[in-house]
Protein backbone atom coordinates (compact mmCIF):
# COMPACT_ATOMS: atom_id res chain seq x y z
CA UNK A 1 0.00 0.00 0.00
CA UNK A 2 1.30 3.35 -1.13
CA UNK A 3 1.83 6.02 1.75
CA UNK A 4 -1.17 8.40 -0.03
CA UNK A 5 -3.69 5.47 0.17
CA UNK A 6 -2.96 4.81 4.09
CA UNK A 7 -2.81 8.71 4.66
CA UNK A 8 -6.31 8.29 2.68
CA UNK A 9 -7.49 5.33 4.67
CA UNK A 10 -6.59 6.98 7.93
CA UNK A 11 -8.37 10.10 7.15
CA UNK A 12 -11.64 8.60 6.57
CA UNK A 13 -10.96 6.32 9.97
CA UNK A 14 -10.31 9.81 11.95
CA UNK A 15 -13.44 11.54 10.06
CA UNK A 16 -15.89 8.36 10.94
CA UNK A 17 -14.30 8.50 14.84
CA UNK A 18 -15.05 12.10 14.64
CA UNK A 19 -11.21 12.88 15.84
CA UNK A 20 -11.60 16.96 14.69
CA UNK A 21 -7.76 17.18 15.37
CA UNK A 22 -6.42 14.18 13.53
CA UNK A 23 -8.80 14.58 10.56
CA UNK A 24 -7.96 18.19 10.23
CA UNK A 25 -3.66 17.55 10.76
CA UNK A 26 -4.71 14.67 7.73
CA UNK A 27 -6.54 16.59 5.49
CA UNK A 28 -4.19 19.58 5.87
CA UNK A 29 -1.17 17.46 4.74
CA UNK A 30 -3.20 15.96 1.62
CA UNK A 31 -4.40 19.40 0.64
CA UNK A 32 -0.16 20.20 0.39
CA UNK A 33 0.50 16.89 -1.20
CA UNK A 34 -2.43 17.34 -3.84
CA UNK A 35 -0.53 21.22 -4.04
CA UNK A 36 2.30 19.82 -4.87
CA UNK A 37 1.20 17.39 -7.27
CA UNK A 38 -0.89 20.08 -9.27
CA UNK A 39 2.02 22.78 -9.29
CA UNK A 40 4.29 19.71 -10.99
CA UNK A 41 2.00 18.34 -12.70
CA UNK A 42 2.83 14.41 -11.50
CA UNK A 43 1.91 12.39 -9.07
CA UNK A 44 4.32 11.92 -6.22
CA UNK A 45 5.92 9.09 -4.79
CA UNK A 46 6.09 7.90 -1.13
CA UNK A 47 9.88 9.43 -1.04
CA UNK A 48 8.26 13.15 -2.30
CA UNK A 49 5.62 12.52 0.23
CA UNK A 50 7.93 12.29 3.02
CA UNK A 51 9.50 16.18 1.69
CA UNK A 52 6.26 17.40 1.98
CA UNK A 53 5.05 15.61 5.43
CA UNK A 54 8.87 16.83 6.37
CA UNK A 55 7.78 19.95 5.70
CA UNK A 56 4.57 20.15 7.55
CA UNK A 57 6.09 19.28 10.89
CA UNK A 58 8.77 21.91 9.80
CA UNK A 59 5.81 24.64 9.37
CA UNK A 60 4.48 23.14 12.86
CA UNK A 61 8.10 23.40 14.97
CA UNK A 62 8.07 27.38 13.52
CA UNK A 63 4.25 27.62 14.65
CA UNK A 64 5.16 26.04 17.74
CA UNK A 65 8.27 28.47 19.07
CA UNK A 66 6.16 31.48 18.22
CA UNK A 67 2.67 29.87 20.01
CA UNK A 68 5.36 29.38 23.05
CA UNK A 69 6.72 33.31 23.26
CA UNK A 70 3.04 34.56 23.28
CA UNK A 71 2.25 32.38 25.81
CA UNK A 72 -0.56 29.99 24.03
CA UNK A 73 -0.26 27.11 25.55
CA UNK A 74 -3.73 25.62 23.93
CA UNK A 75 -1.99 26.07 20.64
CA UNK A 76 1.24 24.97 21.68
CA UNK A 77 -0.30 22.03 23.13
CA UNK A 78 -2.53 21.47 19.33
CA UNK A 79 1.21 21.75 17.44
CA UNK A 80 2.73 19.13 19.27
CA UNK A 81 -0.19 16.84 18.60
CA UNK A 82 -0.32 17.56 14.72
CA UNK A 83 3.71 17.11 14.79
CA UNK A 84 2.74 13.70 16.63
CA UNK A 85 -0.08 12.92 14.02
CA UNK A 86 2.33 13.99 10.86
CA UNK A 87 5.33 12.18 12.23
CA UNK A 88 3.40 8.31 11.94
CA UNK A 89 3.74 8.92 8.11
CA UNK A 90 7.45 9.78 8.16
CA UNK A 91 10.06 6.25 8.11
CA UNK A 92 11.90 5.77 11.46
CA UNK A 93 14.34 8.93 11.99
CA UNK A 94 17.87 8.54 11.94
CA UNK A 95 19.97 8.94 15.39
CA UNK A 96 22.77 11.82 15.32
CA UNK A 97 24.99 8.91 15.67
CA UNK A 98 23.73 7.47 12.53
CA UNK A 99 23.87 10.90 10.37
CA UNK A 100 27.53 11.67 11.71
CA UNK A 101 28.49 8.25 10.30
CA UNK A 102 26.38 9.37 7.03
CA UNK A 103 28.30 12.66 7.16
CA UNK A 104 31.66 11.04 7.81
CA UNK A 105 31.41 8.64 4.75
CA UNK A 106 30.08 11.50 2.44
CA UNK A 107 33.58 13.53 3.63
CA UNK A 108 35.43 10.97 2.66
CA UNK A 109 33.80 10.24 -0.59
CA UNK A 110 33.69 13.81 -1.83
CA UNK A 111 37.62 14.75 -0.34
CA UNK A 112 35.63 17.69 1.39
CA UNK A 113 38.47 19.96 3.65
CA UNK A 114 36.22 22.84 4.41
CA UNK A 115 33.29 24.60 5.32
CA UNK A 116 33.22 25.51 1.19
CA UNK A 117 32.78 22.04 0.66
CA UNK A 118 29.18 21.86 2.21
CA UNK A 119 27.73 21.67 -0.66
CA UNK A 120 29.00 19.05 -2.25
CA UNK A 121 28.45 16.76 1.34
CA UNK A 122 25.04 17.88 1.34
CA UNK A 123 24.48 16.66 -1.86
CA UNK A 124 25.71 13.11 -0.92
CA UNK A 125 24.02 13.20 2.61
CA UNK A 126 20.61 14.34 1.54
CA UNK A 127 19.36 11.42 -0.61
CA UNK A 128 20.43 8.89 1.71
CA UNK A 129 18.87 11.00 4.76
CA UNK A 130 15.75 12.01 2.99
CA UNK A 131 12.71 12.05 5.21
CA UNK A 132 14.70 10.41 7.86
CA UNK A 133 16.29 13.47 8.97
CA UNK A 134 15.42 17.47 10.21
CA UNK A 135 17.66 19.56 7.32
CA UNK A 136 18.34 21.38 10.04
CA UNK A 137 19.99 19.12 12.53
CA UNK A 138 21.94 17.66 8.88
CA UNK A 139 23.64 20.66 7.99
CA UNK A 140 24.72 21.78 11.76
CA UNK A 141 26.40 18.35 11.88
CA UNK A 142 28.13 18.73 8.29
CA UNK A 143 29.23 22.11 9.50
CA UNK A 144 30.46 21.47 12.72
CA UNK A 145 32.42 17.80 10.94
CA UNK A 146 33.76 20.52 8.23
CA UNK A 147 35.07 22.98 10.68
CA UNK A 148 36.44 19.93 13.08
CA UNK A 149 38.40 18.37 10.35
CA UNK A 150 39.67 21.56 8.65
CA UNK A 151 41.12 22.20 12.12
CA UNK A 152 42.93 19.18 11.95
CA UNK A 153 44.64 19.74 8.63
Amino acid sequence: MSLKDKINIDWKAAMKSKDKLKASTISMAKSAILLVEKNERRVLEDEDIYSVISKEIKNRKEALDAFKSGNREDLVQQAMQEIEILSEYLPEQLTEEEIFKIVSEAVKETGAQSIKDMGKVMTFVSPRTKGRADGKLISTIVRQHLTNNSNII
